[in-house]
């Protein structure tokens, strides 16, 4: 091998622990490219992931700029050597891919490539990538190739971990996606249990104004105004139902942005004032900033629906090594226990259900005339 045994087990382990902390697809296939290449000492390493039409619905380089990938082009499709390790489900190992038959259609601006090595990665019988090395760092024998048989091997246990990872992740954006879908039918399903009351409201208010507009003009104008009301209230409830269908992005942006950005959007839609801070908060677990996210829009979606508020204050704060999430807003208020004894919730008990499942505490305070505050404590990580 091209390392001595130490520094090669050393660059294998490092390798496959990078391989593990990741979940997104994307950031799999970018380790794998880049564990590849370093422990090989190669200058280009590249990934692809076929798709069902001929082409790669993924392609992963690295040792290649960005000005050089833009002027490359357009994501290459399933032919000549790259095809090979797909669809022969074998290693190649060439000591020069440009005078290989199978070396064809590669665009003018791809960097030059010589000596190869590349091997599909497989889940049992199916080839769900490829994995291509080329350029190695390292004098040349003769007309032979720098990448050699204990490179191959090597190459061949990482690609081995590489589909446990890559499978992994997809098991696991495909979870989300199903949670997110499940949440989603909840959300229509609330949906459309609040407007249809409302629009049933609004049509029952306009027949009967329709039918007093001639005989009692008076009473007409005093149901016309209900319908507005009605509309309004309407518009409400699908303006908070979009704001939950948009995608968290809790991955991408975090908690705080997520947050800030949803409560924006919120300010703007409602005529009550609504305003985020937060302090010192850092990074939380994923299932606890799930967690918080939710409640959030739970005790939002309450104080702007059910509590005539004015203003609703959002703060995050930091805790040890966890965070305090407080909404609390100067609407009407409730009294807790009447609420509980009539069989209505508002949300409670599913916030109670949230916090609990995340490790953390739920506390409501509300009086009647004098506002509500929703407080959750998570411990952090």
């Amino acid at each position: 091998m091209s390392h001595g045994p130490r520094s090669g087990l050393a660059a294998v382990s490092s390798a496959l622990l990078a391989m593990s902390r990741h979940l997104e697809v994307r950031d799999v296939l970018k380790t794998i490219t880049a564990s590849a290449r370093e422990l090989l000492d190669a200058q280009y390493a590249a990934l692809g992931v076929p798709d069902d039409h001929g082409g790669f619905a993924q392609f992963v380089v690295d040792g290649v700029s960005e000005e050089q990938w833009k002027a490359i082009g357009p994501l290459p499709r399933q032919h000549g050597i790259l095809a090979a390790m797909l669809h022969e489900a074998r290693s190649e190992r060439l000591a020069d891919v440009r005078k290989d038959p199978r070396f064809e259609g590669w665009p003018k601006a791809h960097p030059d490539l010589v000596d190869f090595l590349g091997l599909p990665i497989r889940d049992g019988d199916e080839v769900i990538g490829a994995l291509f090395l080329a350029n190695k760092n390292c004098e040349k024998p003769e007309g032979g190739c720098g990448f050699t048989a204990d490179d191959e091997e090597l190459l061949g246990i990482l690609a081995q971990h590489a589909a446990i990872a890559l499978t992994n992740a997809r098991l696991y954006e495909r979870s989300r996606e199903l949670t997110i879908a499940e949440e989603r039918s909840r959300l229509a399903h609330e949906l459309h249990d609040a407007v249809s009351q409302k629009l049933f409201s609004l049509r029952l208010t306009a027949q009967a104004a329709a039918r007093l507009v001639d005989r009692d003009p008076s009473r007409a104008k005093g149901e016309l105004h209900q319908v507005a009301v009605l509309a309004a209230e309407a518009a409400d409830e699908l303006r908070a139902a979009v704001v939950e269908l948009r995608p968290a992005a809790l991955d991408e942006d975090g908690l705080v942005a997520t947050l800030r950005t949803q409560i924006q959007v919120l300010d703007r839609a409602h005529t009550a004032r609504v305003t985020f801070a937060c302090r010192g908060v850092k990074a939380l677990p994923a299932s606890q900033e799930e967690a918080v996210l939710r409640v959030a829009q739970e005790a939002l979606h309450n104080a702007l629906r059910h509590s005539g508020a004015d203003h609703v204050d959002v703060t995050l704060d930091r805790r040890g090594g966890g965070a305090v999430l407080r909404v609390t807003d100067d609407g009407c208020g409730f009294d807790p226990q009447a609420v509980r004894r009539a069989g209505r919730h508002l949300g409670l008990v599913s916030m109670r259900d949230r916090a609990s499942g995340a490790g953390g505490t739920l506390t409501v305070e509300s009086v009647p005339g004098k506002g509500t505050t929703i407080e959750m404590e998570v411990p952090g990580g």
